[in-house]
């Protein structure tokens, strides 16, 4: 056996992600270079890892074995790291966040200066939707979730960061008739709603369902950055958060239309498990927060009070 860390490290995402597409883009590799690693990793073992039926790949009951102990062998890895800059007096460690998506605009700015700050810690962060971050958070499998509505059936600590404002939008190339009213704006355009499971698909559903709106066309996209093209690109109109569509309407790209009953306000939280026992990473990044919240929302989102 001669595999090295690099193949252990790469072996472990694939059988994360069962796909070698996404374990290179999360690694930050070309497609043929993870390939190789696999294959070359396969090689020192009789027994298959992996398998690919159809078009899809699976990982074999033998190489889920493998997967776990590469898994202890990264950690143990990282664990004499840390245990290197602790002795230098430094702050070390992981911190594990899982972000809601349209929080990808938000979590950078609240951690840059903490990264900065503690050179010894490393950062994961997951951006996926709602449901997502909830079962990451479920299983302990991150430190914080980032959640634009808090989860009712976890019993959570949080910290609240900022407000979410959503708004009714559309292509900057349109002419809204001033006035409009609410049920001939919804009637008369299609609507684009997030996947199911996204909050801001809930937040969506909820204010149709309130309003009793009828909806002429319903179109659904899978991210934030596709229904935003899709807008505005006159595909039809959505009700997105102001924080994700900042250089949109600075260009024109994108309008604000004017609907009663909106924005939709609610609060970005970091959040935790209460009977989570938090890391000395984790908890320095609370006090960090605590210190220095204020002063990040005025320096980097004074913007949003012109809407």
């Amino acid at each position: 056996m001669n595999y090295t860390l690099h193949q252990l490290q790469i072996f472990l995402k694939i059988t994360q992600v069962k796909s070698i597409t996404k374990a290179s883009e999360e690694l930050h590799l070309t497609q043929p270079a993870v390939s190789i690693q696999l294959k070359n990793f396969q090689d020192q073992f009789p027994i298959p890892l992996t398998e690919v039926i159809g078009r899809k790949l699976y990982v074999t009951e033998f190489g889920e074995e493998i997967a776990q102990a590469a898994e202890k062998i990264i950690n143990e890895v990282y664990a004499i790291n840390y245990k290197t800059l602790s002795f230098q007096g430094q702050l070390s460690g992981r911190l594990k966040i899982s972000s809601a998506s349209t929080g990808k605009y938000v979590i950078p700015y609240f951690l840059s200066g903490f990264m900065n700050e503690n050179p010894g810690v490393e950062l994961n962060i997951d951006v996926t939707n709602k449901s997502r971050v909830i079962e990451s958070l479920e299983l302990n499998e991150v430190d914080f979730a980032l959640v634009s509505v808090l989860p009712e059936k976890l019993k959570v600590n949080s910290i609240e960061l900022m407000e979410n404002r959503l708004f009714f939008v559309g292509s900057g190339g349109l002419n809204f008739i001033q006035n409009n009213r609410k049920k001939d704006l919804f009637q008369n355009n299609p609507l684009i709603y997030r996947e199911p499971g996204s909050a801001t698909r809930n937040a969506m559903e909820n204010f149709v369902s309130t309003n009793n709106l009828s909806i002429q066309k319903k179109i659904e996209l899978t991210s934030n950055e596709a229904i935003k093209q899709a807008v505005v690109s006159g595909l039809g109109c959505s009700i997105m958060p102001l924080i994700g569509i900042k250089n949109e309407l600075k260009n024109k790209d994108l309008q604000i239309v004017p609907v009663k009953g909106l924005p939709i306000i609610t609060n970005w939280n970091l959040i935790w498990l209460k009977s989570k026992k938090l890391s000395p990473v984790a908890k320095a990044y609370l006090t960090y927060l605590d210190s220095n919240k204020k002063e990040i929302i005025k320096n980097q989102f004074s913007w949003i009070e012109n809407y």
